[in-house]
């Protein structure tokens, strides 16, 4: 008898440690999948001669702005000196009609080159080439 004692002692170990084994399992739970699903992107591949047409695109844009810039600030000059202009050319008329009101109290006349006639200067004839340059 001892050896069947032994004999269901070892299955009932056995049995006991395969419940012991199942139940471990099944208090964790089934097993789960998780799905996984990567966004991981590679970057394009692009030629040297893409690199090169974006280089000068971006070159051309900066060209644009830097001369866009530079007009504004030709225009503004612009404005400026008009004004500046405008301004000696109403300074110039008032100096004549006060220059006029003061030779009419002196009672000084205007000298006849610059009322009347105007002289032309004799044209002086250049020479090129040793030859006059025929006239008109």
């Amino acid at each position: 008898m001892i050896t069947k004692r032994n004999c269901l002692a070892i299955i009932l170990a056995i049995v006991l440690c395969a419940s012991l084994v199942w139940l471990c399992t099944s208090i964790q739970g089934s097993e789960k999948l998780y799905e996984v699903h990567p966004y991981i992107t590679t970057p394009e591949y692009r030629t040297d001669t893409a690199r090169a047409i974006d280089a000068y695109e971006r070159m051309m844009e900066r060209y644009m702005d830097l001369t866009e810039i530079n007009l504004v600030d030709l225009k503004t000059t612009l404005r400026d000196i008009s004004q500046r202009l405008v301004s000696v050319d109403a300074k110039l008329t008032q100096l004549t009609s006060k220059m006029t009101k003061i030779e009419k109290a002196l009672g000084i006349e205007q000298p006849k080159a610059l009322t009347g006639k105007k002289s032309c200067p004799k044209q002086v004839e250049k020479k090129i080439n040793g030859k006059s340059p025929p006239s008109m």
